[in-house]
């Protein structure tokens, strides 16, 4: 025990100058390690950069506002786990700019929604929420369905996330628009071209139900399809939290 507190507490200007000292001793331990660490982010095998399509649906997502509904991130809780699955990983996040983790629910959480329903339920719920959730206060986005997707700042859009740090290759950089097209046709001859620069659990298929046009839709669709989808959490090893216990 310190014996010599009484001395602090009757010097202000004292105590003043312990405080800074105490703090600028644990500012240093928690920056220093910043600066010669490459990554805080524990890797997860499985992550990879959003594909063309993904990452339009992705910017189509923000757009929208639907992150102010939806988070995407499951907390470390029982319930939540209960509820939507594994906890969220940092690792899940590292390629996002900005992260979609959010901070409010008036819808449930979409970090695991991928594949737990079908490209048609999505479709519904955008075109009217309330034929597939009746009691949703979600408004429609029908529109989605009607406008064509616009590719003409794709491989602009890729180039910028490498700035950002995303692993984009200029090979994806420049097949950008031929990715983006293969991953919405399930005929196209260059989905295996697609799958050998993003992996194999890419799914390439007609999303919106419109093989004659690509929309939004298809994006917005490819997009939610994928969350959660990535990280084998069957085989994925990680302490649990105490709650979880």
């Amino acid at each position: 025990m310190f014996k010599s507190h009484g001395n602090l507490e009757r010097h202000s200007i004292l105590l003043l100058l312990s405080i800074l000292v105490v703090v600028a001793i644990g500012g240093i331990v928690e920056i220093t390690p910043l600066f010669y660490l490459e990554s805080t982010i524990e890797e997860v095998d499985g992550m990879r950069p959003y594909t063309p399509l993904e990452l339009e649906g992705r910017d189509i997502y923000v757009r929208e506002g639907c992150y102010v509904c939806h988070s995407q991130m499951v907390r470390p809780l029982r319930d939540e786990v209960e509820r939507y699955g594994h906890y969220s990983l940092a690792a899940e996040s590292m390629y996002d700019r900005p992260f979609q983790w959010g901070s409010k629910r008036t819808g449930p959480d979409v970090a695991r929604v991928g594949g737990k329903y079908s490209d048609a339920w999505h479709r519904d719920h955008l075109i009217n929420p309330r034929s597939v959730v009746p009691e949703s206060v979600m408004p429609p986005y029908a529109f989605l369905a009607k406008k064509e997707l616009n590719l003409e700042d794709v491989e602009a859009k890729l180039a910028t996330m490498t700035k950002l740090g995303v692993p984009y290759t200029q090979d994806m950089i420049d097949n950008a628009k031929v990715d983006l097209v293969a991953q919405s046709d399930p005929f196209s001859a260059d989905g295996t071209k697609l799958k050998a620069r993003y992996g194999e659990k890419v799914v390439a298929r007609d999303f919106d139900g419109n093989p004659e046009a690509l929309t939004e839709m298809d994006a917005l669709i490819a997009y939610l399809q994928m969350l959660g989808t990535l990280v084998d959490f069957s085989t994925y090893k990680a302490d649990a939290p105490e709650n979880l216990r």
